[in-house]
């Protein structure tokens, strides 16, 4: 599955995996808002078995496929529980 990746401008380390090139559509209006622009950072061929540095690929490609998009947030702040 090809996917394109973009990051927040607004948010660090915050990315949103998009189905389709430039759809934002498929993102809630309060997300993109809180999001602000989005910058392309990469385009990839998306498999289930490819390793991604914070998300499980297989994930990616199921919200992909039903919702249309997919929200990387940045992982919690080094020493708080989960």
């Amino acid at each position: 599955m090809r996917c394109h990746v973009y990051r927040s401008r607004l948010r660090p380390d915050t990315y949103v995996y998009l189905a389709e090139k430039d759809d934002f559509s498929v993102l809630p209006e309060s997300l993109r808002q809180r999001l602000g622009a989005l910058e392309q950072v990469l385009e990839l061929e998306l498999t289930p078995d490819r390793r991604l540095a914070r998300a499980d690929a297989a994930a990616v490609i199921e919200a992909l496929r039903t919702r249309g998009c997919y929200l990387q947030l940045p992982p919690p702040p080094q020493g708080t529980l989960p």
